[in-house]
């Protein structure tokens, strides 16, 4: 799988997509970023994992805590790829507007 797979594979998750949003405001202890999830500190450490895996997050022990932040190199590889397809659905969406003003038009 190649690094971009494992990117979006990890953001299909609605959990980590929660975790990547708690984040974006800045680091984190993991005991803290549990807080909000209605499951154990140690479910919550798996998903880290998962996005960990990704290279969208980075742990770092500082004493016996473990902090969470945010790594954006691969993120920004997908919206790089994302963004490719932005003219497509832009002027999909044009045209949807357009046929559906017609429709209304032609009432």
């Amino acid at each position: 799988m190649n690094q971009l797979d494992t990117v979006f594979s990890s953001l299909g998750d609605p959990t980590r997509r929660a975790i990547i949003a708690r984040l974006a405001a800045g680091e984190l202890p993991l005991s803290k970023l549990a807080e909000p999830f209605e499951m154990s500190q140690t479910g919550v450490s798996k998903h880290v994992k998962v996005l960990s895996d990704a290279g969208l997050v980075c742990v770092e022990k500082h004493g016996r805590t473990r902090v969470c932040r945010l790594e954006p190199v691969y993120m920004k590889d997908a919206l790089d790829w994302l963004t490719k397809y932005q003219k497509f659905w832009a002027s999909s969406l044009d045209a949807l507007e357009k046929h559906l003003a017609s429709e209304d038009d032609s009432k």
